[in-house]
């Protein structure tokens, strides 16, 4: 039986739905917290330390959280990610990939590279030019998000809509991350979750928040959507751009009827998917990762054998 490192600080029922999936296919896993393990080059032994497999390494790594902390804790987990991966080993989403998409910043400026139409975004330091640039936009009829550059779940993020809101104008650890605000089509507040796995859109649901915040874990209601194709190449082209295995890509359809790219996530949260497709998510990525990273490899093996 082969064995899958999962790593996460919290299972859950995304941990107990990954870890039934695997074991349906023949392979065990082990729940990991990427803060117990080490870079360990003082012997012969392994050169990552990963408790529970001190022995051998993983035939694979499903990464379902990367912990918060300093910079030198998150590049420490990065460096974990990053050597697995050099070692041969499976990481699925890898390192480079959720280095693209945790930092907001490099995800905007890869959406845009790549053509993909994403609202305009300004990272800087300068107070003062931040609040220019808030205050013409204010000016000019547009409402302004002001984001952390790190982040998830809505955490510290903030709608400028008026210019006595400037006053609460503050930055992240002394970056401004600003957003032109993106009005979507139709009554109230929406976007649209699609979820993404190996180049293809498997599912969507349009989430219905309560405020202009429109995460599921702050309250918004799910519904099923019908992909269409433009929708589903924008999130396939959106995943492409930051190079990941999958993606939870939120979209945004505004009033003109143009879809829009507001973030791409490398570890997206499914439950809330589910309620309102009939898939299962987890089986899906545990295909994923075992025939096109670990049969194709070792197939790959065996006719250079023989």
């Amino acid at each position: 039986m082969g064995r899958i490192a999962i790593f996460t600080d919290d299972p859950g029922w995304h941990g107990k739905q990954l870890r039934l999936a695997f074991a349906a296919r023949g392979y065990s896993s082990e729940y990991i917290s990427l803060t117990e393990c080490e870079i360990s080059l003082a012997s012969s032994g392994l050169p990552i330390f990963i408790p529970g497999f001190e022995g051998s390494m993983p035939d694979a790594v499903f990464v379902r959280g990367v912990p918060g902390g300093s910079l030198q804790e998150v590049v420490l987990y990065l460096d974990i990610l990053h050597a697995l991966k050099f070692m041969g080993i499976p990481v699925y989403n890898d390192g480079h990939a959720i280095e693209k998409s945790v930092d907001k910043g490099m995800t905007s400026f890869l959406l845009k590279n790549t053509g993909l139409k994403t609202p305009y975004t300004w990272v800087l330091k300068d107070r003062t030019k931040a609040l220019q640039i808030a205050e013409q936009e204010l000016k000019a009829g547009h409402s302004i998000i002001s984001k952390p550059l790190f982040g998830s779940q809505g955490e510290g993020v903030r709608r400028i809509e008026k210019l006595t809101d400037l006053f609460w104008l503050t930055s992240s650890q002394g970056v401004y991350y600003l957003q032109r605000f993106v009005d979507c089509e139709g009554q109230g507040y929406s976007d649209i979750r699609v979820f993404v796995i190996a180049g293809k859109a498997v599912a969507a649901m349009r989430r219905r928040g309560k405020s202009w915040l429109n995460n599921v874990a702050r309250g918004a209601s799910c519904e099923q959507v019908i992909l269409d194709l433009e929708l589903a190449t924008i999130a396939i082209d959106a995943t492409q751009a930051l190079a990941m295995d999958y993606a939870g890509v939120d979209v945004i359809k505004d009033v003109t009827g143009g879809y829009s790219v507001i973030e791409v996530n490398s570890i997206p949260a499914w439950k809330g998917l589910e309620t309102v497709c009939e898939l299962n998510v987890a089986d899906l990525l545990a295909e994923d990762l075992i025939n096109r990273h670990l049969l194709s490899d070792r197939t790959m093996l065996e006719q250079v054998a023989s």
